[in-house]
């Protein structure tokens, strides 16, 4: 799968007219090398993939990294500029979006003999499409979610406080085999269901409220992604015509995945149908984003989106409406676009629920 990877990177290459790519995100060099460390560079060219690290990180490069050559540095700058001038290149592409200002100015200002050429949307596509091998990581992610979320589910009652469910269902994707949690979890509960990212709190639930649970973990360095809003005993007709609403543009959205459509009216579809039953208001942000080595990478799903659905893409789709003062709804999946059409990574049913009180 490496190879893979690597062959299109070195296409990049040569579709941006440079003579090598220099990557310093450690998604990107987990992606095309297998390091899973917390630094290093990845020089790629047309011909050649070249590794570099500090002695820190020498012993497990060694027996990590798929590279051409794995070469160690004392400072990562001169590690660059001396493999650059041997190979005599002029002209070196960088993730534009990742490298820091400061480091940047500092490569221009060594390198002067060498053209930087800042790189955004060339790379954007790079891990956009997931292979087999991505795949079953986040199966596999997403099934701890479907069995943690099922331990902790009997703690979800009015008097528990909205942080001790999220530590626990941290530990329960912990023990399972989770290296970390994906973000820090989400559980609103109440009024507080109107905040898209309320955090965990020191609220206590109550029972007639609605309760959303955002929650992921990383496994194999890809991550789950998944949000689920549960009522505590009976709620308002209010809350549940917004759920309902919420889970039919949810359900009207997924179904318009295929691939070749517009992730924009495929958003759009979530959308119109929330501002139809006259919530328009109160969804504000994009339906949905990209999902694997990071919890949120390319694509977006939004109105500003310029991406298409592709065979092979991963990304969520939680469409929400959140109205202060009485409480919100988000319900999300994460789906792989397919031949004809798409599938869901995550689990665990997105029907209307009540937690016995």
């Amino acid at each position: 799968m490496l190879e893979t990877r690597v062959c299109n990177a070195r296409h990049l290459v040569t579709e941006c007219r440079v003579d090598a790519i220099l990557f310093c995100s450690l998604p990107n060099l987990r992606y095309l090398t297998g390091f899973s460390g917390t630094d290093g560079v990845a020089m790629v060219t047309e011909s050649a993939v070249f590794f570099l690290c500090d002695s820190r990180y020498t012993t497990q490069a060694r027996t990590q990294v798929a590279a051409d050559e794995i070469r160690e540095y004392k400072v990562k700058l001169d590690g660059v500029l001396e493999l650059a001038r041997q190979h005599e290149w002029r002209s070196i592409g960088f993730e534009a979006d990742i490298l820091p200002y400061a480091v940047y100015d500092k490569f221009k200002e060594q390198g002067a003999e060498i053209n930087w050429v800042p790189l955004t949307r060339q790379l954007a596509a790079l891990r956009g499409c997931k292979g087999a091998d991505e795949l079953e990581l986040l199966d596999r992610a997403a099934q701890l979610n479907a069995e943690a979320l099922e331990e902790i589910l009997p703690l979800l009652r009015p008097g528990a406080r909205e942080c001790d469910i999220a530590f626990e269902l941290e530990i329960a994707l912990r023990r399972r085999g989770g290296e970390e949690k994906a973000f820090d979890f989400i559980v609103a509960s109440g009024e507080r269901g109107a905040m898209p990212h309320g955090v965990a709190s020191t609220k206590v639930l109550q029972a007639g409220e609605l309760v959303t649970v955002d929650f992921g973990t990383r496994f194999g360095g890809y991550h789950s992604d998944e949000t689920l809003t549960f009522a505590l005993g009976e709620v308002s007709p209010r809350l549940r015509e917004i759920y309902d609403c919420v889970l039919e543009a949810h359900d009207r959205a997924i179904e318009a995945v295929r691939p070749g459509q517009s992730l924009r009216d495929i958003d759009a579809v979530a959308r119109d149908f929330i501002a139809a039953r006259g919530f328009g208001d109160y969804f504000g942000h994009g339906l949905g984003h990209g999902l694997g080595l990071e919890v949120h990478e390319y694509p977006t799903a939004s109105p500003r989106s310029e991406h298409h659905a592709v065979q092979g893409m991963v990304f969520t789709v939680e469409p929400g409406i959140y109205i202060p003062g009485l409480g919100g709804v988000r319900i999300e999946d994460t789906i792989l676009v397919t031949a004809d059409g798409c599938r869901k990574i995550t689990k665990i049913p997105k029907d209307f629920r009540v937690l016995p009180v």
